[in-house]
């Protein structure tokens, strides 16, 4: 029985064998790091709307403020 591992993310899906998942999680941990922060549950919810009306992802917010305080524009 050929078993497959399905890696998932907002770009794209992959099919992966199991051999190649390890490999492929090594070079993920590589190329990308996590940043996650505690705030207010309230002061979550109005970000999230906000975020919203500005048809914006989290990601992009942050990869869009992170830029600007290092003077480059995405």
């Amino acid at each position: 029985m050929l078993r497959c591992i399905m890696v998932t993310s907002y770009k794209e899906v992959m099919i992966i064998s199991p051999k190649s998942r390890a490999e492929y999680m090594k070079q993920r941990r590589k190329a990308t790091r996590v940043f996650y922060v505690d705030i207010d549950a309230d002061l979550a919810e109005k970000f999230d709307r906000h975020l919203k009306k500005e048809q914006k992802t989290k990601k992009q917010w942050l990869l869009e403020k992170i830029g600007e305080e290092l003077g480059q524009n995405k």
